[in-house]
């Protein structure tokens, strides 16, 4: 064995750290031969000696490479990638960008599913199909899989035997199943098929007229608060009323006919547990394109539209929340303002300035997720403390001239309130899960209104040194604690309000995307925080995701542009060094 690969490693015993040094990477032939060979010489060693197979193996047909050896086995799971050169992907499955995700993310599912038993992981996403980096099909067709493995041991033992069935038999046998010829094509042009409709009927909502779509025969109730997938038994199809119907033909669905969601300004009311929240969660969801069977693939939002809340006790840096806030009692300048430690009205104004800031036209709210006292003040109210002693503007004062002035829509979710029907372009009153144009009867209801004036935020330039993704001893840190923290550097970020992460990998790819932000020189110091994300978005329209994760070992996904901003806006360190008028 020594004569022929260069060197062996001595027998049993020997540990993986001889002297408390680091095994060296094997030398030689790294063939599949010789690391099924090397596996089943180390059963029973020092885990450690675990960290000698860092590097490439040559499968022949595909490259295994281990690029992460975890400490022991109650450590993070180690990580290795799988190069598949050639597995006879038509280029008609990923000639274009939407089809390139959607292949690979069928391709990534299937892997998913043959490896449920083996020790071999595979991130599999939930019911959207977002650019993940577990797998990727590379320009000529190629294929690439990121894939965790706890390899096994007895104790801290190495189990050779076991990590040799996963490495050389269980990886081969799942790159033979991922070719071309042994899935099932017409499965795979379907769920592509599904994906590019999506994408078509959300690129023409702006042509329509429309902020948001939702097909007739959808299914948006959930499992279950924590299962995502369709509620099977006892879910009522959604059926559009008869005034907001529309039609649009598909590329590959043909004719479809659905619930058109108007630009300007938009109520869905009704009862309790009517399905007034379930509507606006699908639409929440609608930025993202769904798996064929998940009932909501044909529930579309605008790219850009953003859920606003009330978030108590988050940092605001440098906001101008001036149209909503004015003359307060400390002094504070509102068009700059800063705070470690917000109320719910200042940080649901500074969420709606935030996300103009990030480039979204559409914002939808739920009234139960909201500041009271930023949304409305009735006139007992106003009659008990007058407007001279109320720093606060309320978002019905605000809504008509965000749309009129701004072009920015609202779809909001009221159900305690009838001040919005003065405003309001459309009511929508859910009644069992079955939505009813009530337009005429709210505005019958109406009052005539005074608008207050909405002056546009200014926008922010931000100093990338406070962007710092390293911890005390210099080392980059970037991962998540659940969908609740971002671990960036030395702070935690908390995003537990940023309700569109549907994705845990997203979460990570938002910290990663802060350092590319910086690290790329998209965050200069010059460009507003709105022109560093267009550059940003360019960087990855033109490279994909790999632009922020090329060498990041773990599970990510792309977040969008919003989410990206929502996460730097809550970091602590974030230092704004100036203010400048809103483009355009």
């Amino acid at each position: 064995m020594a004569g022929r690969y260069g060197g062996g490693h001595g027998g049993r015993g020997g540990g993986g750290r001889p002297g408390g040094r680091r095994p060296e990477p094997i030398k030689g032939v790294r063939d599949d031969a010789r690391l099924s060979q090397e596996l089943l010489r180390m059963d029973g060693d020092s885990y450690g000696r675990y960290k000698s197979l860092k590097g490439d193996w040559d499968f022949g047909d595909f490259t295994l490479t281990v690029q992460r050896v975890q400490a022991d086995p109650f450590a993070p799971p180690s990580r290795i990638l799988v190069t598949i050169p050639d597995p006879g992907v038509p280029e008609s499955a990923w000639g274009d960008p939407v089809r390139r995700r959607a292949t690979a993310d069928f391709l990534g599912r299937r892997a998913g599913r043959l490896l449920r038993r083996s020790l071999l992981r595979v991130d599999t996403g939930g019911q959207e199909v977002i650019e993940r980096s577990s797998c990727r099909i590379t320009d000529g067709g190629g294929v690439e899989l990121r894939i965790g493995i706890d390899l096994p041991g007895r104790g801290r033992r190495i189990d050779g035997r076991a990590a040799e069935r996963e490495l050389c038999a269980t990886l081969p046998g799942l790159v033979d199943d991922l070719d071309w010829d042994e899935i099932d094509r017409d499965a795979a042009a379907a769920f592509a098929d599904s994906v590019v409709d999506t994408v078509a009927l959300r690129s023409r909502l702006a042509d329509l007229g429309l902020v948001a779509f939702v097909a007739d025969g959808a299914i948006l109730p959930r499992r279950s608060g924590v299962a995502d997938e369709p509620l099977t038994e006892g879910a009522v199809p959604f059926a559009s009323p008869a005034d907001l119907r529309v039609t649009v033909d598909l590329p590959h669905r043909g004719t479809v006919t659905g619930m058109g969601v108007p630009e300007g300004i938009t109520l869905i009311v009704g009862g309790g547990f009517h399905g007034k929240s379930t509507l606006l969660h699908a639409l929440e969801r609608g930025v993202h394109d769904h798996v064929p069977g998940d009932g909501r693939e044909l529930v579309v939002a605008r790219a850009d539209a953003v859920k606003i809340r009330a978030e108590e006790g988050r940092r605001v840096e440098r906001v101008d929340v001036g149209s909503f806030v004015r003359d307060l009692p400390t002094g504070a300048d509102t068009a700059d303002f800063r705070t470690d430690n917000a109320s719910g009205s200042t940080s649901q104004a500074a969420n709606i300035c935030e996300a103009l800031e990030a480039g979204s036209r559409t914002l939808l709210v739920d009234e139960d997720s909201t500041a009271t006292n930023l949304m409305i003040r009735d006139e007992r109210m106003q009659a008990l403390v007058h407007g001279d002693r109320e720093p606060l503007t309320p978002f019905v004062d605000l809504i008509r001239p965000l749309y009129r002035d701004h072009g920015v829509s609202t779809v909001l979710v009221m159900g305690g309130s009838g001040d919005y029907f003065d405003v309001a372009d459309h009511v929508i009153m859910m009644d069992a899960y079955h939505p009813h144009d009530v337009t005429e009867r709210a505005r019958k209801l109406s009052r005539d209104r005074i608008d207050a004036v909405f002056t546009a935020p200014r926008d922010r330039v931000i100093d990338p040194a406070s962007v710092d993704g390293t911890d005390a001893r210099g080392r980059g840190r970037i991962k998540r604690r659940d969908m609740d923290v971002l671990v960036f550097g030395d702070d935690d970020i908390d995003v537990r309000s940023i309700e569109q992460f549907v994705d845990p990998g997203q979460i990570v790819g938002a910290g990663l995307a802060l350092r590319a932000l910086v690290r790329d020189g998209h965050l200069d110091g010059r460009r507003t925080l709105a022109e560093a994300l267009d550059s940003l978005e360019s960087a990855l329209a033109e490279h994909g995701i790999i632009h922020v994760g090329a060498d990041f070992g773990g599970d990510h996904a792309l977040p969008r542009r919003q989410e990206v901003a929502a996460v730097l806006n809550r970091l602590r360190s974030l230092k704004v060094t100036e203010q400048r008028p809103r483009r355009g």
